[in-house]
C-alpha cells in the first residue's frame, strides 16, 4: 500500500482521483495548494501528484521541496512546451486532464514499481560497497581494507593521488575508483599508459601540437589533458614520462595550465591527476631520470596496492570471483576448482598478480572437458622450489657482487636496482643478466617488480 498526496485546487478534480486511487488501495492525502502542500512533510509519501497551475505558485516548485520523492505534473495545457518544462525540472512524468482513468492508474503503478526497484538497486549497492567500496576490487585481507579506507577519503579531494604497486595488482581500477567517486564523476575519465609511446609521440599525444608545430601537423590537435578538462586524467607508468614532457606536466600542476607544442601561451585547464608507477619511482629521481619537483607534486597522497602474495585468503576470494565471471563471459557451463588446485594456487608466489590470476583461470576455463578445474589445466607449479632463508639468500647475493663495495650495506633490491640502472647503457639485457647469475627472464621480471623501466635506447639483444 502507497501513500501518495494530491495537490489540486478543483475539489471535484481531487475528489475524483483520490476514489480512483483509493479503490486501487492507495491511501490518499488532499492539498488545495502548494502552501498547503508544505504543511506536510513531503518525504512521507511515496508519489506527488500535483495540477502545474496552483493558486499563488506553480506545481513544480514541489519538486525540488519533494525530492527524492517523485513528483507526477498534471495539466490542462498539455502543450509540449509546459510538459517538457515540467520534466527538465525534475517531474517524474506528466499526465494530460483530462486523464483518463486507466491511464492514470496504469502511470501511478508504474513510477511506484520504478520507485521501489530504484530503492531496491541501492540498497543493494550500498550493501556491496559496505564490503568491497572499489567496484571490481575484492578484498578481505586488512592491507586491502586500509586501501579501502583511504580511497574513500581521497575520493571527495581533488588532490594528487600516486597509485603504486606491482604490474598486475590493479592500480588502473583504483584511479577509476576515484573517479566515480568522485566530484569529477560527470566528467571524462582519460586513461593512457605512458609506456605506450615514445618520446614526442607521448607528450603530442598528452598535450596537443599548434598547425605547423611538427613536420605534417597540417592542423592544430588538442591533446588528451584538454580532453579530460572537467574531470580525472590518469597517466600510468608516469616514470616513462620524457624530460620536455614532465616539464609541461609541472607547468600543468604549478599554474593549471596546458600548453599544446608549438603554443606561444598556454589555456586554463580544470584536470585532477592520478598517477600510477610501480614501487620504486624514486630510484629514477636519484638516478636523475625523474624530475624531484615533478615527483614531490606528484607524490601528495600515496596508495600502495599489495602484491597478491600477500594477500593470504584473498586468492581464493579472487580466484572463486574470476572463475564465476570468466565461465559467463565465455559461455561455459558451471566449474569449480578441486582441492589440489586450490592448494597449488595458495602455494604460488603470483608475480604477475591478479593479471596472471586471471589468466591462469581464463586458460584453465577454455581447455576444461570437465567440471573440475585442475592444476595441469592452470598450468601453475604444483612444487615450488622453497624460498631462501634470509641467510642464503645473502650467501647467493654475496657470490655474485664483484662490482659492490663491501663497507656498503645494500639490500638485494638496493644492490639490483643500482647495478641495473648504472650498467645499462652499456651493458645488453643478456650481458646484464650473466653479471647478476640469473636468465634474462628474471631479469625482466625483476625489472617489472621493482619498476626499473628500460632505456628505450638499450640494446635489446
Amino acid at each position: 500500500m502507497s501513500h501518495i498526496l494530491i495537490v489540486e485546487d478543483e475539489p471535484v478534480i481531487r475528489g475524483a482521483l483520490r476514489k480512483l486511487l483509493e479503490r486501487h488501495e492507495h491511501t490518499v492525502v488532499e492539498a488545495a495548494s502548494a502552501e498547503a502542500a508544505r504543511e506536510h512533510d513531503l518525504a512521507d509519501f511515496d508519489l506527488v501528484i500535483s495540477d502545474l497551475r496552483l493558486p499563488g505558485a506553480s506545481g513544480t516548485e514541489l519538486i525540488s521541496l519533494a525530492r527524492p520523492t517523485p513528483v507526477l505534473i498534471m495539466t490542462s495545457y498539455a502543450s509540449l512546451r509546459s510538459a517538457v518544462d515540467a520534466m527538465r525540472e525534475g517531474a517524474v512524468d506528466y499526465i494530460a486532464k483530462p486523464f483518463d482513468h486507466d491511464e492514470m492508474v496504469l502511470t501511478v503503478e508504474r513510477i511506484l514499481s520504478e520507485r521501489t526497484l530504484r530503492r531496491h538497486n541501492e540498497a543493494l549497492r550500498a550493501d556491496v560497497e559496505r564490503s568491497y567500496p572499489v567496484q571490481e576490487m575484492l578484498g578481505e585481507c586488512a592491507p586491502m581494507q586500509e586501501l579501502f579506507r583511504r580511497i574513500d577519503k581521497v575520493s571527495v579531494t581533488d588532490t594528487t593521488v600516486l597509485i603504486t604497486g606491482e604490474a598486475g595488482t590493479g592500480k588502473e581500477l583504483v584511479a577509476r575508483a576515484i573517479h566515480a567517486r568522485s566530484d569529477r564523476r560527470r566528467g571524462p575519465l582519460v586513461v593512457i599508459n605512458c609506456a605506450a609511446l615514445p618520446g614526442q609521440q607521448l607528450e603530442v599525444e598528452l598535450f596537443g601540437h599548434e598547425k605547423g608545430a611538427l613536420p605534417g601537423a597540417e592542423e592544430s590537435r588538442r591533446g588528451l589533458v584538454e580532453t579530460a578538462d572537467g574531470g580525472t586524467l590518469f597517466l600510468d607508468e608516469v616514470g616513462e614520462l620524457s624530460a620536455d614532457a614532465q616539464a609541461r606536466l609541472l607547468h600543468l600542476l604549478q599554474n593549471g595550465e596546458s600548453s599544446r607544442l608549438g603554443a606561444l601561451s598556454g589555456r586554463p585547464i580544470d584536470v585532477r591527476l592520478l598517477v600510477a608507477s610501480p614501487r620504486l619511482l624514486d630510484a629514477r629521481v636519484a638516478a636523475g631520470q625523474f624530475r624531484k619537483d615533478l615527483y614531490y607534486r606528484l607524490n601528495v597522497i600515496q596508495l600502495e596496492l599489495p602484491p597478491l602474495r600477500e594477500r593470504g585468503e584473498d586468492i581464493r576470494l579472487l580466484a572463486h570471483a574470476l572463475l564465476s565471471r570468466l565461465c559467463e563471459r565465455h559461455n561455459s557451463r558451471e566449474l569449480h576448482f578441486d582441492e589440489a588446485a586450490l592448494k597449488v594456487m595458495d602455494r604460488y608466489t603470483w608475480p604477475g598478480n591478479v593479471r596472471e590470476l586471471e589468466n591462469a583461470i581464463e586458460r584453465a576455463v577454455i581447455l576444461a572437458d570437465g567440471p573440475a578445474i585442475t592444476p595441469e589445466l592452470l598450468a601453475i607449479p604444483s612444487d615450488p622450489p622453497a624460498p631462501l632463508t634470509p641467510a642464503q639468500a645473502q650467501a647467493a647475493s654475496a657470490a655474485r657482487r664483484p662490482l659492490q663495495d663491501p663497507q656498503e650495506d645494500l639490500s638485494l633490491e638496493d644492490y639490483f636496482t643500482r647495478f641495473v640502472l648504472e650498467n645499462q647503457d652499456a651493458m645488453t639485457e643478456t650481458e646484464l643478466a650473466q653479471k647478476l647469475g640469473i636468465s634474462r627472464k628474471c631479469l625482466w621480471e625483476r625489472r617489472q617488480r621493482l619498476g626499473i623501466p628500460r632505456r628505450r635506447s638499450s640494446s635489446t639483444t
